[in-house]
Parts: C-alpha cells; sequence; structure tokens
C-alpha cells in the first residue's frame, strides 16, 4: 500500500497558472512560487466586486481521538467530488503547521487520494506566511523590550507584560523563560516566554483581517502589557504598526494550489482552534466565494472547538453565513469513546459503539443550535461491518440527519459522490435561519457560561482568582463586548482530555482570561490547556529524511 506522501509525488501536477485559468483568473493576477504555487494579486479582488458568491459549506468533525477521523481528507475529497459532479468548488483549508508536522500529528494536506498538492511544499514552508508572522510577532516583542531598555516612557509594568514571542516547531522546554540576563546593557530581565506561531494574536490577526488597512488596524490595538496605572498599553502606543504590516505585506494573500485532481484549493492562514479561533483566513474565504458556486471549508479539532469559534467568531467578524455543514466521524472513534481500546477498535462492538454515539449526538445537536443543516459522513475503513454503519444510520435519523458514507481516502473524488449530492441537496433544498449562540452586549462571564453549558454540556463554570480579576479588567477596558475565544483540550468535550464520549456532571474550569483586542475576542483558559505544545517520546522528525537528489520522505 502507498503512503500518502507517495500517492502525493505520483500525481502529475497541472501548472497553478493553468488551475488559475480554469477559475477564469489571468496570469497577470498571479504572483508565482515555482511551477505548482501562487498568491492572488491584491489587483484581483476590485476585478470580482459584482462577481456573485457561492455557497458555504463547512466541514467539522467528533472530538479527535488517536482511532483518527479524516476530516481534511473529507474535505479535499468533497471538493474533489463536487467538481467530478460539474459544480464550480474550491476547497478553502488552512496552512500546516511545522509544530504537529515535525511532533505527533503529522501533515495536514488531507490523506490517500484526498489529498492538496504540491505535499511537501505545503507541509513545510510553503510560501513563508507562516514565517513572516514569526517575523513580526518576534519584532515586536523585541520592540516592547527596547522600549523598557530606552527608558520605558510608556510607564509599562514589566510584570504585567501580556505579549510573548513565538516559533513554530513545538519546544516545551521555552514555555517559560527569562529574558535581559547578564546585565543592564542586555536589556531589562524579566520572565516571559514563547508560544506556538498558530497560537499568536497576529496569527489570528491575519486570518481575520479583510484588507491592508484592516490588519493595520487591528495591529494597532493590540494589547501588549498593562501600566503601573492598569491601563492597557498597545502596539499604536510603541507606534510600531507599520513596521509590523510591512512584513505581513505578502503573507496577507491567499495562496492557490490544487488537490490530485487538480481541483483548485486556496489555503492560507493556520490558527489552531484548541487555543485559537482555528479558521484559514476571512480573505482565503471571501475570495473563494466570488470564484465558485461552492465552497467548502473546515475548522480545526472538532465541533465544540471549530465549528463553535467559526459560527462565533469568524463568522460574526466578517458578515459570512454558511449553508450547510458535514459532520464527520469513523467507526473506529466512536467505539473509541465509547472505552474500546485502541489496538481492539477493529472488531465489532456494537454496545461500545453505542456508548460511543453521544460525543456525535451532542455534536450535532450543537450544530442545529446554529440553525445550520447537518450531513453526517462517516470516513469509511475496511474493518466497519454492516451492523455498526445500520446503527449509526439509526442515530442519525433519529437526530433528524442523514448518514453518508466517504471513501474518498482509497477512491478519490469517487468515494466522495454519494456525500456531495447529498450536500447539493441541502444547498438547494434547505431553509438557512442561521443564528449566533450569544449576543455581543451579554457580559463576558455569560458567554463563557453559555459556551461551557450549551456547547460542551458541562454544569457550570469554575474561575480561578486571576481570570475573575482578568475578566473585570477587561470589562473595564471597554472590551466586554467581544466574543470568546475558548482555549481547551479538543480530546473531551469537557476540559479533562481523558472524559471521553458525552461526559456529564462536570464544571468547566477557567484558569486565565486575556485580551486579544486585535483579533477581536476574549481568550478564556480551561483546565491544563498550553499555547506551546511539547514534543512525543517519539516525534514524526525521527522519520523524516531526504536523499541525495532532494527527494523527501517520512511525512505524512
Amino acid at each position: 500500500m502507498k503512503t500518502d506522501i507517495e500517492i502525493a509525488r505520483d500525481c502529475a501536477m497541472k501548472p497553478v497558472a493553468e488551475v488559475a485559468d480554469a477559475l477564469g483568473i489571468d496570469a497577470e493576477d498571479l504572483e508565482l512560487y515555482g511551477r505548482y504555487k501562487a498568491k492572488f494579486s491584491d489587483a484581483l479582488w476590485s476585478k470580482l466586486d459584482s462577481a456573485p458568491q457561492g455557497k458555504l459549506v463547512l466541514v467539522t468533525a467528533i472530538n479527535p481521538t488517536p482511532a483518527g477521523e479524516g476530516k481534511t481528507t473529507v474535505t479535499v475529497g468533497l471538493g474533489q467530488a463536487l467538481s467530478r459532479l460539474g459544480k464550480k468548488a474550491i476547497v478553502a483549508l488552512r496552512e500546516p503547521s511545522l509544530g504537529p508536522c515535525f511532533g505527533m500529528k503529522g501533515g495536514a494536506t488531507g490523506g490517500g487520494y484526498a489529498q492538496l498538492v504540491p505535499m511537501e511544499d505545503l507541509n513545510l514552508h510553503f510560501t513563508g506566511d507562516f514565517h513572516a508572522i514569526t517575523a513580526a510577532n518576534n519584532l515586536l516583542a523585541a520592540l516592547l523590550d527596547n522600549h523598557l531598555h530606552q527608558g520605558n516612557a510608556l510607564n509599562i509594568d514589566s510584570q504585567q507584560i501580556t505579549f510573548r514571542r513565538c516559533m513554530d516547531i513545538n519546544d516545551r522546554a521555552l514555555r517559560h523563560t527569562v529574558v535581559g540576563l547578564g546585565g543592564r546593557v542586555n536589556g531589562v530581565t524579566r520572565e516571559d516566554g514563547f508560544m506556538i506561531t498558530v497560537a499568536s494574536e497576529i496569527m489570528a490577526i491575519l486570518c481575520l483581517a479583510r484588507d491592508l488597512a484592516d490588519l493595520k488596524r487591528r495591529l494597532a490595538r493590540m494589547i501588549v502589557a498593562w501600566r503601573r496605572d492598569d491601563t492597557p498599553v498597545t502596539v499604536s502606543d510603541l507606534q510600531v504598526t507599520g513596521a509590523l504590516a510591512a512584513l505581513l505585506k505578502d503573507a496577507l494573500k491567499p495562496n492557490l494550489v490544487q488537490t490530485l485532481e487538480h481541483s483548485p484549493a486556496i489555503v492560507h492562514g493556520g490558527p489552531f482552534a484548541n487555543i485559537a479561533h482555528g479558521c484559514s483566513s476571512v480573505r482565503g474565504t471571501r475570495l473563494a466565494l466570488k470564484l465558485a458556486d461552492i465552497v467548502v471549508t473546515e475548522a480545526g479539532f472538532g465541533a465544540d472547538l471549530g465549528a463553535e469559534k467559526f459560527f462565533n467568531i469568524k463568522c460574526r467578524a466578517s458578515g459570512l453565513r454558511p449553508d450547510a455543514a458535514v459532520l464527520v466521524a469513523t467507526v473506529r472513534a466512536l467505539k473509541y469513546n465509547g472505552g474500546v481500546a485502541k489496538r481492539e477498535l477493529g472488531y465489532e462492538n456494537l454496545d461500545a459503539l453505542r456508548q460511543g454515539l453521544g460525543n456525535l449526538g451532542k455534536h450535532i445537536e450543537n450544530l442545529h443550535k446554529f440553525g445550520v443543516p447537518v450531513v453526517v459522513t462517516l470516513n469509511v475503513f475496511t474493518s466497519d461491518t454492516d451492523a455498526e454503519h445500520a446503527l449509526i444510520d439509526q442515530y442519525c435519523r433519529e437526530r433528524g440527519c442523514d448518514l453518508v458514507l466517504s471513501r474518498v481516502w482509497e477512491q478519490g473524488g469517487a468515494g466522495g459522490e454519494a456525500l456531495a449530492l447529498r450536500v447539493v441537496e441541502l444547498l438547494e433544498n434547505s431553509d438557512i435561519e442561521f443564528r449566533l449562540l450569544y449576543p455581543d452586549a451579554l457580559p463576558l462571564a455569560e458567554k463563557i457560561a453559555t459556551i461551557a453549558t450549551e456547547i460542551y454540556g458541562a454544569q457550570g463554570v469554575s474561575y480561578s482568582p486571576a481570570a475573575h480579576k482578568a475578566l473585570k479588567r477587561i470589562s473595564d477596558a471597554g472590551m466586554a463586548s467581544l466574543p470568546i475565544c475558548m482555549a481547551k483540550t479538543q480530546y473531551s468535550l469537557s476540559d479533562d482530555p481523558k472524559a471521553l464520549g458525552r461526559p456529564e456532571g462536570f464544571r468547566l474550569h477557567i484558569r486565565d482570561v486575556q485580551a486579544a483586542a486585535g483579533a477581536g475576542f476574549v481568550v478564556a483558559y480551561a483546565g491544563d490547556i498550553m499555547t506551546m505544545p511539547g514534543l512525543p517520546a517519539t516525534p514524526a522528525a525521527l522519520n523524516i529524511d531526504i536523499d541525495d537528489n532532494g527527494v523527501i520522505s517520512g511525512l505524512f
């Protein structure tokens, strides 16, 4: 059996200019990064002002497990299947982070015969967007420390600096650091730390900005620290907005690549959904909707994180409205949620499946709360049985949605045609009454409680003293109307990664709250969630190599 990278390497890619031409885009509106990658020029936007807007389909999933769900694979396969049906379709996805690529999760370009290409480029440096974000982030950190060193005219409390450095590699040793050691010439000594680039506020800003002017407005209002009088210090106060925007100028432009079947894919931005808002860029999605009749996008991890933030943050900020949702699951993952050990997942176990279906059911309920029509798809494994499929089908129908099997990993777009047909039917026949979960005017603590009780199923919320204090300070500073971005484990509906299925009777524990004023949301940290992941005992990096001819192996 071929590996993902072998399948991707066998693909005879079209020059990206040909992919663009099929969308009606002239070569002059592309900025080429070799033969198979390109950015869209700024001039293209004005040419599309009068173009009609297509339909938007969100792909989400149950809570991830070691058994795998294949959300990105289904997203890519659905895009290929829609193209096979003669639909003008575009896939809009996030860029992969180097952290999981060299860590535990691996790449993020799909799998089997439903992948984006060039796979190696996408999973490694791509067009340099993440490097630009990292550089802008760390320039700001350096300028902030230089301001302290040069006299601290803004009266910044060095113990209340909230902005951190970043890098796009998992490195637990950098979570907590001390900078400025070695005497006065080396700056002010203070505690600091790193987060992974995909968790940085600048990443979130780039993904939510409508254009360069909006990018600069959002950068300017970022809060980096607090003064001794407890007032916020912003990027605008430091007078460095222009310098940051200059580094991000090209990164703001969405990227064009293709699937294995040459369907177009816009790949741009990459915030994680467990510690950020988990959606590809607003600019990429808006551009795709102008270029296609149907746009298939995804939100990270399970629907409790990615989909909730897609609706309450991305849609709220951009005015985008979803027309349908696809909820991805696997029989294996559902049995894992029902208590089956990973080594036993290949055997039929209807009792465990019934137990694990509670996780799927909760996500169906949650999606319906936003008024979005839902279809459930099973990413099929050879170990699945007809009895297991029948049980899940009955369960879904009892909850008002259909089940469609997906075989895109094995068959590419052909294996997703049944799903594509059902999605088209939903788009053509469903009356959408999209609604947000909470209004802007709701106090921050009540927004957190609404997410905790309505989406996670918690009995209530408990706050640390630090979180209580932060909520008051943020509200007093005039930011109470912002939406909530919950930072929480992806493995459970609760903040306990070991609480699988549909946990009940728990409270959500909020240990800290921070304002991301530039991104336009407030981050609530639940449980032990980390913004800088660590590497596993056996990192994926140990299997990655390159031969003397430049051929990479070991990516997955």
